[in-house]
């Protein structure tokens, strides 16, 4: 079948062949097919052998060019293909989608208690996640670890149709019950490990705060020490490694979901995400997660670490959860200490300089190395040729430039200070000791300088302190608005993901040094690590509570529940233009997720009629859904009808307000109940609700409502952020609704 994104393709290799010729080179392409081909005389694989034979000539070269066949759970193939095989694949009726192998790239004592998920035995209801499996998409696991103990676990689920793929003395238990590795590219032909043992750390630590078994006297040096537990410590662990030495690729994370949804897990988790934003039907995150959602498996994912820079967020799928991430209570800083007694905070991790040893202080513009043409302002940013090396040794540097602290330590510097990015709020471990600091700081640190004859500094081992500012999200973390569906507000939520302790490799080095031979070679059993692959987690331990006390819930029912009783975020703690495009709908809540109230449910139906609207060809949903019903209209529009437990709306530039959003609830708290609607918005801000109450007579009733949204002609604006909650007795069922303007809206796939 002939798509819009396959004709494009076609014309546009074809374009270039006529001016360049097409390159002969092979790369991985992952062809995909939408649902799962009905078995018949002729199998999935292959059909797929004969595509590619029918394209590549023999019987052979289709073998050679197989990289995987997806069979299991949807229809597809990753190959080894030219761009002219590319072109001629892509105009085959059965093709949905072409894309290229991308790379996707990697993005706790006390975070639980923090939210008030304290120790398991005093909730309510009682956590017992022993029939919850949780897929973790990552890096592999660390078996050993323990935070993966099986005691007092049982045998695994009987649903349970995994296998536990061996190597490298890697062996599952009833913790850990299921493993599988996957490579499609010759980059990880050289790695040490083959087998699902990690060897970098990432996936053992995003395992154990989703579901590590409780350990006592867990920390990072003596940092962060406390009782380690993941939000589900009985939950059942199955790994699908897909990244080597901190590669992971598009073929690979797709024929992990393939497996994942087989073997029957019950959620979801990867911290991974491309470099851009992919429409959904060249995304294989959102492709993958899809048809994990039409087998009940919610996915959730990393919103990525390129914030804060707006409309910066991956994984913006609505039937997935995008996690940003968010600060807990406790922090770790450095104390540095000059001379003259001054005592400023650092943002960094030092497990260095245990015995808080002052060194001589130097500004690295005074160590200007004259005499290989370099001047102070070249010195002044600490580049390596830069700087005179005598003056260098043995002495603590300030540097202007922040990314030049390595090559401090390869000059012979024993420490170094430089500016923190814009709005840093978030600490790292270096190679040496180190003390990121504020500009203000950085001024009173020259002006010390410049006014000693001697000048000394220490930056002192680290400490952890109470942040009584949490929770505020990180400034690494992406914030939206969502470039694809503006229609449909994401982040989702948030969730711890600042100085987050969990378990690590201890193959892996725990400090990244560009320098080897500056590398350290110590080994930790748990380390310190920021991110929103550490928030994602998070959410994907809280659902596995919320999926163990209601395992007939729908994947987005329990998205509804984590997202409308999340805690509303403090909007003075984050930049005016950002509010819910940095946190959603505020910070995850995991003990009153378990009882919402109301959900607002999805069906695979409904966000079938989401992709209508985005503009994707009826003849390509179809396929996808192997339904000939769907798309009844093929009038692409606002996606104001998708049963989604928030609203944004999106206004051209210069246009008045105005929207109408329809709405089911589902009650899931008790029987006779009667919720009134809560609206906080602006005075501006015109918002009606239609019926204001709700009124239910038995558990499971539906009740539909309208929202309409009206307002001034507005310009220019980032956001405006209000809310509608809906009260009964205990719950509050809060959904965030922001309107922002827009150059223009156009259906994003048009």
């Amino acid at each position: 079948m002939t798509t819009p994104e396959s004709f494009l393709l076609f014309l546009l290799l074809f374009s270039i062949s006529v001016m360049h010729g097409l390159s002969s080179e092979k790369k991985v392409y992952i062809v995909y097919m939408g649902e799962k081909h009905k078995s018949g005389r002729v199998s999935t694989q292959s059909m797929h052998h004969s595509m590619l034979q029918g394209i590549l000539g023999s019987v052979d070269a289709a073998k050679e060019s197989m990289v995987y066949s997806y069979r299991k759970s949807f229809n597809g193939f990753a190959a080894t293909l030219t761009e002219e095989e590319v072109a001629k694949i892509s105009e085959m009726e059965e093709v949905v989608s072409v894309f290229p192998n991308r790379r996707l790239e990697l993005q706790t004592t006390r975070s639980w208690d923090f939210m008030g998920f304290g120790t398991f035995g005093g909730l309510t209801p009682s956590f017992d996640g022993r029939n919850v499996v949780i897929g973790v998409i990552d890096s592999g696991i660390w078996p050993e670890s323990e935070s993966f103990d099986d005691k007092g676990l049982g045998p695994p689920p009987t649903k349970w149709k995994g296998i536990c793929q061996s190597g490298y003395d890697f062996t599952c238990n009833n913790k850990i019950i299921g493993a599988r590795y996957y490579q499609s590219n010759n980059y990880n032909n050289d790695v040490k490990i083959k087998s699902v043992r990690d060897d970098t750390g990432h996936g053992t630590h995003t395992a154990s705060i989703a579901a590590g078994r409780e350990v006592v006297g867990a920390s990072y040096y003596g940092l962060a020490k406390g009782v380690a537990r993941g939000g589900a410590p009985d939950a059942r662990i199955a790994v699908y490694k897909v990244c080597w030495n901190n590669n992971c690729y598009d073929a690979d994370a797709l024929a992990a979901f393939d497996d994942a949804i087989a073997d029957g897990v019950d959620i979801l988790s990867i911290s991974l995400g491309g470099n851009e934003n992919t429409y959904y039907l060249d995304d294989p995150i959102a492709i993958g997660s899809f048809h994990a959602m039409k087998k009940g498996i919610l996915t959730i994912a990393a919103a990525g670490n390129s914030g804060p820079n707006r409309g910066s967020l991956l994984n913006l799928s609505p039937w997935l959860v995008t996690v940003a991430a968010s600060s807990t209570d406790r922090k770790i800083v450095s104390r540095l200490v000059l001379g003259n007694g001054d005592v400023v905070m650092a943002n960094a991790i030092n497990t260095y300089n245990a015995n808080n040893k002052s060194h001589p202080l130097i500004w690295g513009g005074d160590a200007a190395n004259f005499s290989a043409g370099y001047t102070p302002e070249d010195s002044s940013l600490c580049n390596f040729e830069a700087l005179n090396l005598n003056k260098v040794k043995g002495s603590i540097v300030v540097c202007e430039d922040s990314s030049t602290n390595s090559l401090v330590l390869k000059a012979g510097g024993v420490g170094v200070i430089s500016p923190n990015l814009p709005d840093e709020n978030f600490a790292m471990p270096y190679p040496f000791p180190t003390a990121r600091i504020n500009d203000a700081d950085f001024s009173r640190v020259l002006d010390y300088i410049k006014s000693s004859v001697n000048p000394k500094a220490t930056i002192m081992f680290s400490e952890t302190i109470e942040d009584l500012q949490a929770p505020y999200i990180a400034s690494f973390s992406s914030r939206g608005p969502n470039l694809i569906s503006p229609d449909i507000l994401k982040p989702d939520l948030s969730a711890p993901g600042l100085n987050i302790l969990a378990a690590w490799s201890p193959v892996a080095p725990h400090i990244q040094s560009e320098f080897k031979e500056f590398q350290d070679t110590s080994r930790v059993d748990y380390n310190v690590l920021s991110g929103t692959s550490m928030s994602c987690p998070h959410v994907v331990g809280a659902a596995a509570y919320v999926k163990a006390t209601h395992p007939s819930w729908s994947p987005a029912a329990i998205k509804s529940a984590l997202m409308t009783t999340a805690y509303p975020m403090d909007p003075q703690k984050h930049k005016y233009y950002e509010n819910e495009f940095a946190y959603g709908s505020g910070h995850l809540n995991p003990v009153s997720a378990v009882d919402p109230g109301l959900v607002f449910n999805a069906s695979e139906a409904d966000y079938i009629d989401f992709l209508c609207k985005q503009g994707y060809e009826t003849t390509t949903l179809r396929q996808i859904a192997n339904d000939n019903n769907v798309c009844k209209s093929s009038k692409p529009g606002r996606a104001w009808d998708l049963n989604y437990p928030s609203f944004s709306l999106a206004i051209e530039e210069g246009h008045k307000i105005k929207g109408k959003f329809i709405r089911t609830v589902t009650n899931v708290g008790a029987a006779k109940s009667t919720y009134k609607a809560i609206i906080d918005v602006p005075n501006f801000l015109k918002v009606r609700v239609k019926p204001p109450t709700l009124a239910f007579s038995v558990v499971g009733e539906e009740k539909s409502f309208t929202v309409e949204v009206t307002g001034p002609k507005i310009s220019q604006v980032p956001i405006i952020s209000g809310s509608i909650t809906w009260k009964h007795g205990v719950h509050n069922v809060r959904t965030p609704l922001v309107v922002y303007t827009v150059l223009s809206f156009t259906p994003p796939h048009m």
